[in-house]
């Protein structure tokens, strides 16, 4: 049987367009994801998203099943899963 704390993820590596990589853990992750989804026109968003009610649940949804959203032409947000080492 897996060890639960396999699926913990605390963590998460983020590349931006023109960002160097950065650390954040669960909820700081969650509040980037929340100002970018704030910034983009809905119509620009997956359609998958776009089903979904309200700003959290959006973004939580995000986080759970994807890795990556589409900014525009040249632009990127991409998260990962990071286990940190004490």
């Amino acid at each position: 049987m897996p060890e639960p704390l396999m699926y913990l993820q605390d963590n998460y590596v983020v590349l931006e367009t023109n960002q160097p990589e950065q650390f954040l853990t669960a909820s700081e992750l969650l509040e980037k994801l929340k100002l970018v989804l704030q910034k983009i026109d809905f119509e620009d968003l997956p359609p998958d998203v776009q089903r979904i009610d309200g700003l959290e649940a959006q973004v939580q949804y995000l986080i759970d099943t994807s890795c990556e959203l589409d900014l525009g032409p040249g632009k990127y947000l991409q998260w990962y899963a990071v286990r940190l080492e004490k």
